[in-house]
């Protein structure tokens, strides 16, 4: 046996010279994996340079360096890359989307606050995006609650001020334009934490709606955030 069977840690063998090389290359491995921080699951390019320990999931497509290792977690170790199959189970965190994500076999998917042995899942999950206010009396978001998402709360903080003729706004859906606040401020930093009365589902894809009260958006900056739970049926 060479290498351990879970992690793939190289181990010492009888009389082995050198040793504190095989010593080295386990735990740049083990420092890796442990806490596992993927750097990105998208990227298919090595980066220049990367510190030892420094890993990456590569995505279908991978190129130079990584060409031929797609669907393995890719190590940084001694200016060269160290490659291995991640297994079922394995729990990690993608630094570049702030995201959460367990193995299930086959790939990373978004780790889920419960899942059953075929692939039913629920998840707690937040999104959210910036939104540069255009001119009117309304905007739509670009961001938009998922079709069957149970909606707690909607959030945001104005990162710009809101500018124009408005007196204060509103947030909310086309179909309740003061469902998450109303009377809200203009100023840089305020925020808004709007609670759904109870979890509310969303039967299609639905866009957030701001209206300005007692005048019209001319500028403006916010931050806003969705808070919700999703569900997956079993997978077979």
């Amino acid at each position: 046996m060479t290498d351990t069977s879970q992690l793939k840690l190289p181990l010492l063998q009888p009389a082995q010279a050198q040793k504190h090389v095989t010593v080295n290359e386990a735990l740049v491995r083990l420092d890796g994996l442990a806490q596992l921080v993927m750097q990105s699951q998208s990227t298919t390019t090595p980066p220049p340079t990367a510190p030892d320990g420094t890993v990456y999931m590569l995505p279908a497509g991978s190129v130079n360096a990584w060409a031929g290792q797609d669907g393995k977690l890719a190590i940084a170790s001694n200016g060269g890359w160290v490659f291995l199959a991640p297994q079922a189970g394995w729990r990690g965190y993608v630094a570049d989307e702030a995201l959460a994500v367990i193995h299930d076999g086959s790939a990373f998917v978004p780790d889920g606050a419960a899942q059953s042995p075929n692939g039913a899942k629920s998840e707690t999950k937040i999104i959210e995006a910036d939104h540069v206010l255009s001119a009117g009396t309304t905007n739509t978001t670009s961001l938009q609650i998922p079709q069957y998402a149970s909606v707690t709360a909607v959030t945001g903080r104005i990162i710009a001020d809101i500018t124009g003729t408005l007196s204060d706004w509103s947030l909310g859906v086309a179909a309740d334009p003061v469902r998450y606040a109303s009377g809200l401020g203009l100023s840089a930093g305020s925020w808004v934490i709007g609670m759904s009365g109870s979890p509310l589902t969303y039967y299609a894809d639905t866009p957030l709606l701001l209206t300005a009260n007692g005048g019209d958006f001319a500028g403006g900056t916010l931050r806003l955030a969705i808070h919700m739970q999703q569900f997956t049926p079993p997978s077979v």
